[in-house]
């Protein structure tokens, strides 16, 4: 009987699949490290704004300004005419707010850069952990004490399996339906 591969055949699997594993393992390495370095590092903004000052001193509740949330997927940024409502009366001509004035009156909405990012393959719906009561702190920190805004959690898959988990412990009155659902894979990846 002829033999179907080669002598060599064996050797190049064995090195091709050495090769795809550390190949997979390097790049899961790679994006950890880099979503763990993005940990605490505030984003540069085209303002400089404070939560700490906004939400901290003042006590401007998070929906204000990120009027989507319980009801959207995404929390939503604000138009610059939200900034306006206050800042048409104060610091009405601070330097840092030129920005703001000039996306009012050119009708452009400032391009803010994400803090928070998760990879394509995962879906995540604001309106639906705020609705079910988790609060904006426990994934964003406590945002009344940044001078910058920084990504205050690693949202990594063990990470978010340990706060549904949680949730199951705790939530008697969810249905069973739901219980299960809050670890189901296509909940998240979709």
């Amino acid at each position: 009987m002829s033999q179907i591969f080669g002598r060599h055949f064996d050797l190049v699997f064995r090195l091709s699949l050495i090769g795809l594993v550390s190949a997979t393992a390097g790049t899961i390495l790679l994006w950890r490290a880099a979503t763990s370095a993005a940990i605490s590092q505030p984003i540069e903004q085209p303002i400089p704004f404070s939560h700490k000052h906004h939400v901290g001193d003042v006590g401007i509740d998070c929906r204000y300004c990120h009027a989507t949330v319980d009801r959207s997927a995404y929390a939503g940024m604000p138009v610059s005419s939200t900034c306006m409502n206050c800042h048409s009366q104060l610091f009405t001509d601070a330097p840092m707010l030129a920005p703001v004035r000039d996306s009012v009156r050119d009708g452009k909405p400032l391009q803010w850069n994400r803090v928070y990012r998760l990879p394509d393959f995962v879906f995540f719906d604001h309106s639906i952990h705020v609705t079910a009561g988790v609060a904006c702190a426990t994934c964003h920190g406590d945002v009344s004490r940044m001078p910058l805004i920084a990504q205050e959690a690693p949202l990594t898959m063990a990470w978010c399996l340990d706060c549904h988990r949680r949730a199951q412990r705790i939530a008697a009155r969810v249905t069973r339906r739901d219980r299960a659902q809050l670890s189901e894979c296509s909940t998240c990846h979709r």
